[in-house]
């Protein structure tokens, strides 16, 4: 059929099942065309003659049409004036602390800010709402994660798992800084994680001579920095602040920040004591603010500090967050069967004080640090020293040339024990001439002792583990056990599968699936994890309330870090800390000091933890320094430790005064979250794609986890399900406007034409006399903030009236489905006027004070009746 339309008119396009205007008319062999713009999709398509008709011969809206439609506009609605986005298109259900870090950082545009919260109360999940609301906003889309080494594959599965935000971690060693075609790394993926030691300056390379070193990290530093990051976030930031303003690290913070938009630092010690560290981190915020050489200015810092602590977090019911936690000393008894045992501890313990002894004297600081490292081995296991003492000697029967001590790079405190255990046997020179026939002779000891019995604390341990099962009436109870080294975690995972208990161990050597599968299986059938210090890094382990310290770190911060682990948002049980230490040793002696006295002189002054006073790498030499000198002079241990208390006493009281400066006080409520928990979205998303699905053509079937879908284009989702309240979130996919397909479904506003035919329908129960025409407008304003969607249903009555409240009850009614098609009937221009020009100025209301162009159209257009069927 001939069509005798002309450029801006408007036809029917069957195969979009939408009207389309005519902006041109082709002609073409013989052939007419029309370029036609298409509303809906906001694009110009090129049509033959046939693909079109007459708008009269065009299909009123269907049912599910008329559904998805409504449902589609109702959630523009809530988007138009929704405060916070994030939450209701995220698996995870935030508490009120995380809305609260939410609105307080989103206040601000851009983002830029410190969380500071207490270790547990999930400021990688606040993160994650930062980026999902600026994603939703499309203020963001090239987001980097700078995060410690251990937490990158953490950070991942977590952005995914609540999110569904897919990050690509970046590891050191498994990519260069391009990929074939010549792209930067960097610019390959919109959404990277990447550890820190992997940015930061390289300082040695074997075989490297100080320029390529050089120029390896400016191109490296340069190609990172100009990427185009619209967001990053540096986890664990205090760690950029430095020393001083010239240290690498903090030279690489200063460039991230200054070539981000947003920027998102986190940190649960941004203080740490040091003013001066704590404005140069600050800086990276804001440099103008806070500058080194100026006073603290409280209102820049809490405007841009967001806290919370512990003890004022709460749930979605304002109850208290955590559980109570109970710590108990277990003293090891060395009875007569263990006297080997005993001897080779105070014969290693002799050999250190004379090493130790020796290397102050000399200035020899490897053999200093080596010496402290036996020390801690030997109050491991049995196992442990006796590998330390194989390599040592075999190192000393090598006889190395004797070289220059370099100094200990930066990172030397923050490396784990084990890391430092390799380091230093394989470097160090002899102490003295004796010492490896002193070697030997402890090899020796420590093999029989093997060879004997098991450790005195390995028995103990069972014995605990077999009474807390009997006491909690579970022969399956779970318990996670810290070790500082991989021998003991070997011997102790032998020992106890020996005896029946199932075993899974975790170490810093372990991949991302290894981890994942040991994480896994300790949640499912597994009894005992086994951990050191660097696999129980990240860790989410709140289904286990049990931790037993097989042995003692000397920095009470590495225990909190391991506690931690189970005293974690979701712990259903009061957390039982074990702690094991060997009776009648120094160690035992400072340990105990350290737990009770010290915490409880923190607590009065409202510190939880020592890190709250200390930083990581501080504390791991002030207390090795104070262990150590314990040891070597036992005499005079109770004087080093009323020194040390009354020090980080005054330190605390300090601390106290400077925290008064950016306390943040949250006005924490349940309210919000209890809002989003009964926000209609997710039945509204429900209903949108549902209903669009079936509308053109596409299934939508029932199962018992949620729908599977079989999209318009063939393509099909299973066990989909829109409200993560009702759904186990492992069990299938969590749909959300968020996710590109749904969105899309918003932007498709396809319009109704005046000539086209109206649907009539009744709803039953609502008042006879309520009958008219109701219309439903999508108000688009376009401005120098962006574009803005409101939607606005208005009811003309067939007496005149125009019934407010009644549009909104019939817009609510057509979501629910809760209506009869009865026929198809005109449009009355006149009455599509007057309701144009009634939206018209009801949308005016809704962008007061707004600048931007408006546009209106109708999406629904029906001939509604009141009364029963």
């Amino acid at each position: 059929m001939e069509l005798e339309q002309q450029p801006g008119d408007w036809v029917w396009h069957p195969d979009l099942a939408e009207p389309v205007q005519i902006i041109t008319i082709q002609h073409l062999w013989g052939k007419k065309s029309y370029r036609v713009w298409v509303p809906g999709r906001n694009r110009i398509l090129l049509a033959d003659e046939d693909a079109l008709t007459p708008l009269n011969r065009s299909k009123p809206l269907n049912r599910n049409e008329i559904i998805y439609r409504a449902a589609a506009a109702k959630i523009i609605e809530i988007y138009s004036r929704e405060r916070l986005l994030a939450p209701l298109n995220s698996r995870v259900v935030p508490l009120p602390h995380q809305i609260y870090a939410l609105s307080r950082a989103c206040a601000r545009d851009p983002v830029r800010c410190l969380f500071a919260d207490e270790v547990g109360l999930g400021k990688t999940i606040e993160a994650g709402l930062v980026v999902k609301e600026l994603k939703l906003r499309r203020k963001a889309s090239r987001i980097l994660v700078v995060a410690p080494r251990g937490l990158v594959n953490q950070w991942v599965s977590e952005m995914w798992t609540h999110f569904q935000e897919e990050f690509v971690p970046i590891i050191p060693g498994t990519t260069g800084n391009q990929v074939p075609g010549g792209r930067k790394i960097w610019t390959l993926f919109d959404q990277i994680v990447v550890p820190l030691d992997a940015i930061k300056p390289m300082k040695r390379r074997r075989g490297w001579t100080p320029k390529e070193i050089h120029d390896h990290n400016q191109q490296r530093f340069h190609d990172l920095v100009n990427a185009g990051w619209d967001l990053i976030i540096i986890d664990e930031a205090h760690k950029l602040a430095g020393t001083t303003s010239q240290v690498a690290r903090f030279k690489l913070g200063r460039a991230l920040a200054d070539h981000t938009h947003h920027l998102l630092l986190l940190s649960a010690t941004p203080h740490q004591g040091k003013t001066d560290a704590f404005l140069r981190l600050m800086s990276l915020i804001d440099k103008t603010r806070f500058r080194e050489d100026s006073p603290i200015d409280r209102d820049a810092i809490t405007s841009s500090i967001v806290r919370t602590e512990k003890r004022n977090a709460i749930d979605a019911e304002g109850k208290p967050l955590f559980r109570p936690r109970n710590t108990r000393i277990i003293r090891v008894e060395w009875k007569e069967e263990h006297r080997l045992q005993a001897e080779l501890y105070e014969q290693v313990t002799e050999y250190v004080r004379t090493g130790y002894n020796r290397a102050l004297k000399e200035k020899r600081n490897y053999i200093g640090f080596l010496m402290v490292l036996m020390q801690r081995l030997v109050s491991s296991s049995t196992r442990s020293i006796r590998n330390t003492l194989e390599k040592r000697l075999s190192v000393l029967q090598d006889q190395p040339p004797p070289r220059p001590e370099e100094p200990l790079d930066e990172d030397w405190w923050d490396l784990e024990t084990e890391e430092r255990v390799e380091q230093m046997v394989n470097s160090s020179p002899p102490a003295d001439p004796d010492e490896r026939e002193e070697v030997r002779r402890l090899l020796d000891l420590a093999r029989r002792c093997e060879a004997t019995r098991p450790d005195a604390k390995t028995e103990e341990v069972v014995n605990l583990m077999l009474t807390l099962r009997a006491r909690e009436n579970n022969p399956n109870l779970k318990f996670l056990i810290f070790t500082e080294f991989v021998p003991t975690q070997t011997m102790l995972a032998e020992y106890l599968e020996a005896r029946g208990f199932r075993v899974v161990l975790l170490n810093g050597s372990m991949s991302m699936e290894e981890r994942q599968k040991a994480q896994t299986s300790f949640s499912r059938d597994a009894q005992v994890m086994i951990s050191t210090e660097a696999g129980g890094e990240g860790l989410n382990l709140q289904f286990c309330h049990i931790v037993i310290n097989y042995d003692m770190p000397w920095n009470p911060m590495r225990l909190e870090q391991r506690i931690g682990r189970v005293d974690r948002i979701g712990q259903t049980h009061d957390v039982q800390v074990y702690n094991l230490v060997f009776s009648g040793t120094v160690e035992e002696r400072v340990h105990e000091v350290l737990l009770e006295k010290l915490l409880v002189i923190l607590s009065d002054l409202g510190f939880d933890k020592i890190s709250d006073v200390l930083d990581s790498s501080e504390a791991e030499r002030t207390f090795e320094n104070l262990f150590i000198h314990s040891i070597i002079n036992p005499e005079k241990a109770d004087t080093y430790l009323e020194d040390f208390i009354a020090s980080l006493s005054e330190r605390a009281k300090q601390e106290r005064e400077s925290l008064s400066f950016f306390q943040d006080d949250p006005v924490l409520d349940t309210i919000e979250v209890q809002e989003h928990l009964r926000n209609p979205l997710p039945a509204l998303t429900e209903q949108m794609v549902a209903n669009y699905i079936l509308s053109r053509g596409g299934k939508v079937g029932k199962t018992i986890s949620g729908y599977d879908l079989v999209w318009p284009d063939g393509s099909t989702q299973s066990d989909v399900f829109f409200d993560k309240s009702a759904s186990e979130p492992s069990l299938g996919t969590l749909l959300t406007v968020s996710d590109p397909r749904v969105a899309e479904l918003l932007t498709q506003s396809s319009i109704v034409h005046p000539e086209m035919p109206m649907k009539r329908i009744k709803i039953p129960g609502l008042p006879e006399e309520v009958s008219g025409i109701w219309s439903l407008w999508r108000l688009v304003v376009s401005g120098p903030s962006g574009v803005r969607v409101h939607a606005i249903p208005y009811f003309i009555n067939d007496d005149g009236r125009t019934l407010r409240v009644s549009a909104r009850q019939i817009w609510d009614t057509l979501i629910r489905g809760e209506f009869i098609e009865t026929g198809v009937t005109c449009t009355d221009r006149s009455t599509l006027d007057r309701s144009r020009e009634g939206a018209e100025n009801a949308g005016r209301e809704q962008i007061l004070e707004r600048t931007g162009i408006p546009e209106i159209y109708p999406v629904i257009i029906l001939r509604v009746e009141g009364g029963n069927v």
